[in-house]
This record gives structure tokens, sequence and C-alpha cells, in this order.
């Protein structure tokens, strides 16, 4: 797909944009806040949702026509990163995936009973854990199942990706992921200083990152992106420097520069980390700024948040044609889809419901084995609930909302309706992060640093719920 001219383009997402860096206003907008990975937030979940509300979203999603999009948590690893925070299990025996695929495989049996199959699915992503913790005939196995139970496409415009240690993985591996139908990747790297790996437990030398994605290349793999993130034990705005002028050679399609959130009391592996060890604030922010600058230096787009994508990337393209999405995943390319989640701790979006299964793997297999859908707790969103999100998603995904549009989809007079969001939002624009124009709201480039912050103020349920649970904004 060619690059949008610059008759079309969107002005406000120009690669060279950066902001002018005040780290003073950046350190006050620094507090906790949700990822808006959804809205409601999954600490609006409830366990009064259940399967039975699952098979009614189906229904109507089936009414909807809209694409499907499937998600696949494998939870197992074979050796536990200290920063980690994601749902894992840790084992050397590939044996053990086995009770597991079978288990998936009940799901989506049960799943696609209420599933019109017919419809497209667009999206295949498989996270973890580590996918590639499976053997190549387990993936094989698991492919086939789920094109048994869902039919998987082969058209080019496609996105099946999957999470990808370097560790765990060889040319053979990526040979392999290209006969089942995988055309992106994503790769694990976090940093590339040795003190650094050492710290998290994550020993990976540049070598087995660089010949992967020299394979993958070579492959035509659409899109590579390669996850770092800023704030670990040892962390020097220099080291990471470092990290990324390597990182910018290896020329990755897509980033994501995560910042880590040292939350010792909830994650159990991050206990191994001693906060003496961890960056100051100040280093932090350096990091940012440095990250930021290299970046676009380098030619990416800063798309928001902890994402950066080269401006061919379908990232960038989606973002410049007001498509782009926001997920469980993060950012995707592909809108309007209904994500369906399979496996312990997957989360679905369903057409006004989001169902999450137990983060437990014994209470997800014995729902499995007594023959229903896993299901824990979720949420079926209100109008309210569904005009906020579309709010929130437009923000965190254009970096701007025009409320006439948004009055329009709705059948309500925006302003007025969220008046006391706009008033919320006053010091911002005061401050320098938004700029107002009527009906049309715009983060500054500084002000899409703070994109989380921004949303805030559009979140009805947000008073109602511990900060203590979300991460730092910056």
């Amino acid at each position: 797909m060619p690059l949008a001219s610059a008759a079309t383009a969107t002005p406000h997402l120009a690669a060279a944009e950066t902001p002018a860096w005040d780290e003073a206003l950046l350190r006050r907008y620094d507090t906790s806040g949700p990822r808006y990975t959804s809205y409601p937030t999954a600490l609006s979940f409830d366990a009064g949702i259940g399967a039975d509300d699952v098979t009614d979203a189906l229904a109507r999603s089936n009414a909807s026509q809209r694409p499907l999009s499937l998600y696949v948590h494998v939870p197992f690893c074979r050796k536990i990163c200290f920063y980690c925070a994601c749902n894992k299990i840790a084992t050397k025996n590939t044996q053990l995936a086995e009770p597991y695929l079978s288990r998936l495989d009940r799901e989506m049996v049960l799943t696609s009973r209420h599933l019109d199959t017919r419809r497209p699915v667009q999206q295949l992503h498989w996270g973890g854990g580590t996918p590639t913790f499976l053997t190549l005939a387990q993936m094989s196995d698991l492919i086939d199942r789920l094109d048994a139970r869902f039919g998987l496409s082969n058209a080019p415009d496609r996105d099946y990706a999957i999470e990808i240690d370097p560790r765990e993985a060889d040319v053979f591996t990526l040979r392999h992921l290209q006969s089942l139908g995988f055309n992106r990747l994503s790769l694990g790297v976090q940093d590339l200083n040795p003190s650094v790996q050492a710290a998290i437990n994550r020993v990976q030398p540049k070598v087995m990152t660089e010949t992967l994605m020299d394979e993958a290349h070579r492959l035509g793999f659409r899109s590579l992106n390669l996850d770092l993130i800023y704030g670990l034990p040892f962390q020097t705005e220099q080291s990471f420097a470092d990290t990324l002028a390597q990182v910018i050679d290896l020329n990755p399609a897509r980033l994501s520069v995560f910042n880590y959130a040292h939350m010792p009391s909830r994650f159990a592996p991050q206990r191994r980390i001693s906060e003496t060890d961890l960056p100051s604030a100040d280093e932090k922010l350096a990091i940012l700024r440095t990250t930021i600058e290299m970046l676009t230096q380098a030619g990416y787009v800063h798309i928001g948040m902890d994402h950066f994508a080269r401006p061919d990337d379908s990232l960038a393209q989606a973002q410049r044609q007001g498509t782009l999405q926001r997920n469980f995943q993060g950012y995707s390319s592909h809108a309007q889809c209904d994500l369906i989640g399979l496996g312990v701790s997957a989360i679905s979006r369903i057409d006004d419901l989001y169902a999450q299964n137990p983060t437990q793997l014994a209470a997800y297999e014995a729902a499995l084995d007594e023959g229903r859908l896993a299901t824990v707790k979720g949420i079926r969103l209100n109008k309210d609930d569904l005009i906020r999100r579309d709010v929130i998603e437009r923000l965190m995904c254009d970096m701007e909302i025009d409320l006439a549009s948004v009055g329009q989809r709705w059948h309500i007079d925006a302003p007025v309706y969220f008046a006391s969001a706009l008033e919320h939002l006053q010091p911002a624009e005061r401050d320098g992060l938004l700029q107002r124009e009527g009906n049309r709201l715009r983060a500054t480039p500084t002000g899409r640093l703070l994109i989380r912050h921004l949303a805030m103020a559009f979140d009805a349920r947000l008073q109602s719920q511990s900060s203590q649970r979300y991460s730092k904004i910056v």
C-alpha cells in the first residue's frame, strides 16, 4: 500500500514532530492511570458475567457480520524473566502443553458452535508466556485446530502475528511459522546491555535477535516488531541509547518501548529486582526523551504511548487513515473486529461484551472439562460505556477527538454530554497538552506523551477504582 500523500496525510502525525521537552510538566502529570487497552478497564469486570452472556454476545456478533480476531494465550515459559507481569507457567517439559492444547480445542468447539464461521478471521495473535515454547508439531496441531473450528484466512492483508522469544527460536522455527500462515513477528528484546540482561534473568546476546531478523526479512515476513523496556535495573540514558542505536541498525518495522512498572506486591517475579538498582525518576525521563529523539530522527512515527512504526508500516498507515484500533494486544491496524480470546486469562471483546477466562490454569481446565465455556468475569457495556469507549479509543489512536463526529455517531450533543470532562481538561489545555478549536480537541506533541492522562477525563468509572492498581503514565 503506498504512503499517504502530503495532501491526504493527517498533519499532526508527521514523523518529525517531537515534543518541546518540559521535564517539570511531565513530572507534574506523571500520575497513575489505565493504559486503556479496553474501556471499561478490567478493574470494572465482575463475576456476574458468565458463559451464557458470551453465547448471547456471539449471536449479536453474528448479526453484525463484523470480521473476527482470535487471540490464543500460551502460558508456558522455560525461564521466568524477573520484570514479567504476564500470566505464565514455568516449565521445561513441552509435554505439559498437550493437555492444554486439548482444552484449547474444547474451548474452540464450544465457541464455534455459536459463531458464524463464514466470517473472515482477519487477525490472529499468539501471546504468552512464550508461544514458541511449543514444539513445531504442537504449533502445527494448534493451527490445524484453529482452521478447523474457525476457518483461517490466506488473504494478503491478514494480520497473523506471534510473539517470539529469540532464545527459544531459530531459523527453522521461522520457516515453520511462515508455512503455518504467520506474516508478522514480535520479538522480545527488552535491552541489549549484558548487565541489564543479567539483572532481569534474560541473557540474550544481540546475535540471537539479529540472526532471526535477517532470516525473517529474507523469508518476507511483512512486519517485524521489537519489544523494549525502559526503567529496568542498571539502565542509564547512555546505556539505553546504545541499545537503541543497535536496534535502529536492525531496522524493525515497529517498536514497542514499554515503561517498566515495578509492582512486586502484585507480581512475584519482580521481587527478585532490587528497587535500589532501578533508574531514578529523572533518569527514566532522560531515557524516554532520548528514545523519542533517536527513533524520530531515524524516521519512525510515534504512534502513541509506547509504540513507534515506520511510515510505510500498516500501523502508521491505519493511524493516518483513522482506522487504528486499540485492544488487549496494544495498537492494531484492523479496526472493527470482534475479538475472541482463547486460553487461560484470555479476554474477549464481542459486540458490547468483555469476557475473561480464569487466570488460574486449574479453574480454566475444570470449566472446560465440565463442557462449558470458562468465562468467570466481564462486563456488558451500557450506552454511556459505548460512547465513552468510542471517545477514549479515538483519542488513544488518533490523538484527537472531533466532538461533532461523536455527536453524529451517537445522536448526542457531545459538548454538553462531556461538559464535565471538558472542564476537567482545562488545566491540560492551559499547560499546552491539548489544543481546542471549536469541537475538535487535539493532543499536542507533549500531550501525546501524556495521552493516558487526557483519556482519563472521559473515564466515568475511574473515581471508584484504586489508582494503586495502575502503572505510572510516564
